[in-house]
């Protein structure tokens, strides 16, 4: 297998209007230098109190900020977060919440790669911690969905938890971009360092919130969507003492011998333009659409995630896992039919070396939680399709013993991306944001004793609710749908 190739630093185009908003912000922080004479200490509950005093153990940069608000209700505005990182993530009628004043340090913890431009640094391992002045006494941490850097939580997350008084922590995982891929020496370190990464920004922010409120938080939580939520049950799994529980949104599942997202996206790739060409092959082509995992009814998602999705995470995803399968050529050949040399529409995960699947283990799941977590997935998720993804990661975790410790609520109508609510309003889409935050507050419950979360279950779609009340309400205890696994 051939060796990576040394990274190469690209500066991608970069977001439009985001770029005034990040020029603004570069002057808008307060650098604080390695060695500055300490003010005396303000009380723990004044408007940003001990600012100047905070250090981010481990960080090689650092700057804060006081602001009258650390949601996206004023953080855009003042520029200490990118729109762009969280563009498609949320749905349009997802309330904005406001009423959280304090600290924001932006830094980034030493590495090699490059491939972040957020505040012209250049410079991956960035991270952003929030310390809201009125503190509820938890942390709440996250890694990001896809491969956006660390403000993409901001909307989906960060704003809610921001303004019930959590704290707040998120890593850009250490690479970034399209060709993240090109960090690490061998198939698989770029993908391992997002989880080294959450461990890190995990006990950093720990300790800056202890300096902060003269106390440690007497609750971490992770939580994430996509790879975000991968993340949280590699965390769990990994490292559950540091943690007290999780919320995994749609995470990725990565097995060695499968599933994974290298045995199905193939399938779609090559069934996929049979069954839009129409014609004798159509049905056929819907059929093997629906044995490799998509499920019935998503057909009217299929066209969008076949030009914007499964093509390229197919080979980004490949290439960082199996960089051999088409030589010197970087990340394959975009939309190649089968049969093409080195085409990724007939990849064959189990037919490739044993290595492949080695490299893949490296960050595989096993089940085996040590803290209570709560998952949610959409039955309409046309990248990850709940049943090669959440499905199988609920029965490994009862597989392993760990059942007692998990709730998994699938919700009718979701699917990976709620931004496509409002792209598909006529489709029987529900967002997912508003289901997060229910199963947040159900684990607030959980973790604080004599409110265990209902049981795991299919969530029914709401008749007849409109998009406001669907964007902003998910109850996880109505009736039961059809199909809700035993």
């Amino acid at each position: 297998m051939r060796r990576r190739p040394p990274f190469r630093s690209s500066a991608r185009p970069r977001r439009r209007a985001a770029q005034a908003v990040l020029a603004v912000a570069a002057l808008a922080f307060t650098t604080v230098p390695a060695a500055q004479a300490a003010p005396p200490p303000a009380a723990p509950g004044a408007h940003c109190a001990r600012q100047a005093q905070l250090r981010v153990p481990g960080a090689e940069h650092q700057r804060s900020a006081c602001l009258d608000e650390l949601t996206t209700a004023g953080t855009v505005a003042s520029g200490h977060t990118d729109p762009a990182d969280w563009a498609g993530l949320t749905p349009k009628d997802l309330a904005v919440p406001s009423g959280a004043p304090g600290i924001q340090i932006d830094g980034y913890f030493p590495d090699t790669s490059a491939t972040n431009t957020n505040h012209g640094w250049q410079h991956d391992a960035q991270f952003v911690i929030r310390l809201p002045d009125r503190w509820n006494g938890g942390l709440v941490v996250a890694g990001t969905p896809g491969n956006r850097e660390q403000y993409a939580n901001d909307r989906a997350i960060a704003d809610w938890v921001l303004a019930r008084g959590y704290a707040y922590a998120a890593t850009d995982k250490g690479n970034t971009g399209l060709a993240f891929h090109r960090d690490g020496k061998a198939p698989g370190d770029a993908i391992a360092e997002w989880n080294d990464r959450v461990t890190q920004l995990t006990r950093a922010a720990r300790a800056v919130v202890a300096q902060r409120y003269h106390r440690p938080p007497a609750r971490t939580l992770a939580t994430g969507m996509s790879n975000g939520g991968y993340l949280v049950r590699w965390q769990l799994e990994n490292h559950p003492e540091l943690y007290d529980g999780g919320v995994d949104w749609e995470g990725t599942l990565w097995r060695g011998d499968g599933p994974n997202l290298l045995d199905f996206l193939p399938k779609a790739m090559r069934a996929y333009p049979v069954y839009a060409a129409g014609g004798p092959g159509a049905e056929e082509a819907r059929r093997e659409l629906h044995a490799a995992g998509f499920p019935a009814g998503s057909e009217f998602l299929w066209p969008y995630h076949h030009k914007v999705y499964w093509d390229l995470t197919q080979r980004v995803y490949r290439e960082e896992l199996d960089p051999g399968f088409d030589g010197p050529t970087e990340a394959g050949t975009p939309y190649c039919l089968p049969g093409t040399p080195a085409c990724d529409a007939d990849y064959d995960y189990a037919a490739r070396p044993a290595e492949v699947r080695q490299a893949v283990r490296k960050i595989a799941l096993t089940g085996r939680i040590g803290k209570p977590l709560i998952t949610l997935h959409g039955t309409l998720d046309a990248l990850l399709p709940i049943g090669r993804d959440s499905d199988v990661y609920a029965r490994m975790v009862r597989e392993a013993g760990r059942g007692a410790l998990h709730r998994y609520y699938r919700v009718e109508g979701g699917t990976h991306t709620d931004s496509l609510v409002d792209v598909f309003p006529d489709g029987g889409l529900r967002p997912l944001a508003p289901c997060h935050r229910t199963a947040f507050t159900a684990l607030e419950g959980w973790l604080a004793g004599g409110h265990r979360p209902p049981a795991s279950r299919t969530v029914a779609r709401p008749v007849g609710q409109d998009a406001v009340t669907l964007a902003n309400a998910c109850p996880l205890d109505p009736p039961m749908a059809a199909g809700t696994p035993s």
